[in-house]
């Protein structure tokens, strides 16, 4: 005798493998559906791991003798402190000191000079990621944040205001750098990058003060960094900037240069106008 569908799909209900063959399709339904959707996002966990353990392995070898196995800082042996804690710094300021070569620094020092960087782009970002995994800091900024591709005079004028206002206390107006107490000193602008600019703001390196996005919203550093770019692309007509301090450096320059060869030029005639004297007489 032949069975209806259900009558068939009810007898085969009680039997005693329908159990585990219910159980089988569930688990292979939701594995399925897992391996469709998470695959990336394990990808994604495992590189950062990595290179969480890459920047580990850097960071014992180049950076733990002054901060810290664990980057809680460390001293010289002398009560001195020969590297502060970097934990809560962030990823930003690891790739600003170490992408400008300021670390490793050659010595401790007052100030510590940039130099050309120490290691590759990815062993930065190893780093940054190793630090940054410590404790919550700020994020290096997209690529967006401070593209200036497209800023408009009116917002390269707004950034001029924005730099005046903040930043020529230390850096002059020029963007040429200054000199600070104890041996401290704000460095020139004119070989920074627009990343390293927006970086420096949001960390505060060194002797800078802090410019956070409630502080300086993004808008305003976009505008800054447009401001100081255009400094750095200004053109010198008379061939020497001077420092671009005006009529001050300009008069100087013409004191020391241009009144110092007339003198010159004065001493060497009366020097000639002797001697030819001389020679008449004898």
């Amino acid at each position: 005798m032949r069975l209806s569908p259900g009558r068939f799909l009810s007898a085969r209900r009680r039997h005693r493998s329908a159990g585990l063959v219910v159980l089988l399709v569930g688990l292979l339904t939701v594995g399925s559906a897992y391996a469709a959707f998470v695959p990336d996002n394990a990808v994604a966990d495992s590189s950062q791991s990595q290179q969480i353990e890459e920047g580990r392995k850097l960071f014992a070898v180049g950076c733990s003798s002054c901060h810290g196995l664990n980057a809680e800082g460390g001293g010289n042996g002398e009560g001195e402190v020969a590297g502060p804690s970097l934990i809560g710094v962030g990823a930003a300021a690891i790739d600003f000191q170490v992408g400008t070569g300021r670390m490793p620094a050659v010595q401790p020092g007052a100030q510590i000079p940039e130099k050309p960087p120490v290691y590759t782009q990815a062993e930065i970002e190893a780093l940054a990621a190793y630090v940054a995994s410590l404790a919550p800091g700020p994020a290096v900024p997209a690529e967006e944040s401070y593209d200036i591709t497209n800023v408009t005079d009116d917002q390269i004028a707004r950034g001029g205001e924005l730099f005046r206002t903040n930043c020529t206390a230390c850096h002059n107006f020029a963007g040429k750098g200054g000199a600070l107490p104890n041996g401290r000193y704000a460095p020139s602008l004119m070989d920074s990058t627009p990343r390293h600019i927006y970086q420096a703001m949001l960390t505060g390196p060194q002797q800078m003060p802090v410019f956070s996005d409630q502080v300086l919203q993004p808008d305003d550093k976009r505008d800054l960094i447009a401001y100081v770019v255009a400094l750095q692309e200004q053109k010198d007509p008379g061939g020497f900037g001077l420092g671009r301090l005006g009529p001050v450096s300009e008069g100087l320059w013409g004191w020391l240069v241009g009144i110092g060869l007339l003198v010159g030029v004065a001493v060497w005639i009366g020097a000639k106008g002797v001697k030819v004297r001389r020679t008449d007489a004898d």
